[in-house]
This record gives C-alpha cells, sequence and structure tokens, in this order.
C-alpha cells in the first residue's frame, strides 16, 4: 500500500514538474533560445531525484567545442542521467519519435533522429549534427546501437561515428573533439548490484517498457556512476574505424573500473601509452 502512494505521488509530481517548465521550453524551441538546452537538465535532475536515482560524477565533459560524447546504453534512464549531468542532444533512431511519452519528451529535447536506411537523408541528418555542435551544443551517441544488460560493452557499431567523420568539414576549426563515457549502475538500496542483480536497473531491449518502469518506481533508490574519460580529436583525414577502437577501449576501461573496481587495462595487459588519468577521482553527488 505504503509502495503505490509512493509511485502515486512520483508520478504526480513528474507531471506537476513537466506542466511547470513546459511553457518555458517551448518558447525556448521557437524562438531557439539557450534555455532550451538548459530546461531539460532541471527537468532530468528533478526526474531523477524523484525515483530515487543517485548519480556519481567522476570527472566532467571535455571544454573543447565541438564535442561529441559516446557513451554505453544500458537503459532509458541513461537518458535522464546524462541529461542531469550536463545540457546535452541525443542521437536516437527515428522510430523513438513515435513511442508514447517518450517521444514527445525526445521531441522538446530537440532528440537529433535519424533514419539509419534511408541513405538519401544522411547528408540532411549530418549535417543537422555538425550545425548542432558547431553551435556548442553537446551530442551524445550511443555506439551500441541498443541497450545491454549493464554488465559489458556490445560491439560497437563504427558506422555510427560517421556523424563526426562527416561533421568535421563544417565545423569551426575542422575537428570534432570525441569523448568516452561509461554510465555503471552499482548499487540498489545502498547494496551492491553485483552481476546478477544489474539487470534490475538495466532495459535490454526484449523486456516491455511499463513493467521495467514499474519496477524502477518500486526500487526507488539505485546509484549509478558517470564516468567521463579522455577525449580523442578527430580531424579530416584520420580514421573512423580507429577512432571506434580507441574510443571502444577506453569506454570499456571505464566501465570496468567502476563496475569492478579494477582496471580493464591492467587486467589485459594492453594499457593504453599516454592516457592521462581520469580527472576528478572524487565523485561529484547530484
Amino acid at each position: 500500500m505504503i509502495t503505490n502512494i509512493r509511485i502515486g505521488l512520483v508520478i504526480l509530481s513528474l507531471v506537476i514538474v513537466t506542466f511547470v517548465l513546459l511553457p518555458f521550453q517551448l518558447v525556448g524551441l521557437k524562438y531557439d533560445l539557450k534555455i532550451r538546452r538548459t530546461i531539460p537538465r532541471l527537468w532530468h535532475r528533478a526526474a531523477c531525484w524523484l525515483l530515487g536515482i543517485r548519480i556519481h560524477v567522476h570527472g566532467r565533459p571535455d571544454p573543447r567545442r565541438p564535442l561529441m560524447l559516446s557513451s554505453n546504453h544500458v537503459s532509458w534512464k541513461d537518458i535522464l542521467v546524462l541529461g542531469a549531468v550536463a545540457d546535452v542532444a541525443y542521437i536516437a533512431k527515428a522510430e523513438v519519435a513515435n513511442w508514447p511519452i517518450f517521444g514527445i519528451l525526445a521531441k522538446l529535447q530537440k532528440t537529433i533522429f535519424v533514419v539509419r536506411e534511408e541513405k538519401r537523408r544522411t547528408g540532411e541528418q549530418v549535417n543537422e549534427i555538425a550545425s548542432r555542435m558547431a553551435g556548442g551544443e553537446i551530442v551524445v551517441l550511443f555506439p551500441e546501437g541498443t541497450t545491454s544488460d549493464g554488465n559489458r560493452l556490445l560491439p560497437i557499431k563504427s558506422s555510427l561515428f560517421g556523424a563526426a567523420a562527416a561533421a568535421v568539414p563544417l565545423v569551426p576549426g575542422g575537428v570534432v573533439h570525441v569523448q568516452p563515457v561509461a554510465i555503471a549502475y552499482t548499487r540498489v538500496h545502498g547494496m551492491a548490484m553485483g552481476r546478477y542483480h544489474r539487470p534490475i536497473a538495466a532495459w535490454p531491449g526484449d523486456i516491455e517498457l511499463a513493467p521495467h518502469l514499474m519496477g524502477i518506481l518500486r526500487e526507488g533508490a539505485i546509484d549509478v556512476d558517470v564516468a567521463f574519460g579522455e577525449a580523442v580529436d578527430f580531424r579530416s583525414g584520420d580514421n573512423r574505424k580507429l577512432l571506434s577502437q580507441t574510443i571502444t577501449a577506453r569506454m570499456r576501461n571505464l566501465l570496468i573500473r567502476h563496475i569492478r573496481g579494477r582496471d580493464y587495462d591492467a587486467i589485459d595487459g594492453r594499457l593504453e601509452s599516454a592516457q592521462a588519468p581520469e580527472t576528478g577521482s572524487v565523485a561529484q553527488n547530484i
């Protein structure tokens, strides 16, 4: 009974927050004001607080622009978590626009929807990504192309980095900074999740959204680490596959470090040369 009351209060509070912020976001979108970037962060922070998601930030987004964040993808909660940490714009597959509730929220955040199967629209989509980055926006890419169980990094689709490669000649300075990010769900109710409990937070594509959402509302206390790694400067003529391999290695290192408390490179014996230490080793809690 108490759980159901709490769930009802969380949903009601989210609705109230949404309707309070909505008019300002609509004005920001209509006139392309800077507030259209900051209001979503306020909403995401409120949503994480209401859902009981506690965020521990390690490092920070690279201050240089244009910037693309490359992150592992565990759940729809990744959107809330990254959106609470920084003012970001997401790259999402076109069908997300038609999802109930989430599609509307994605449009309100001015998500960049891409149609991967329609090559004739590639130029148009790349131009939008490039113009958004050139305008100072941080664009987020999930190169796995789908969600995982949260315990490992799925194979990276190097083709998805084509957006960064194609944007290079269209942005000032001819360079795109690509920064690896790892999202690791680590605790539930203060207890370490472990390999078999992490799917509580994860949302693999074969699980229905509604039951999973209700499960998160019932749990109400999840800790997540967001770790920012060293960015890679991608210029005209650079190899896209090499970019993918470098970012993949750094994402995997960050993810395993925060899930298992160990350094992947040291375990595997393939320590990246001259890899800078992660900035901000002390977590910043949100």
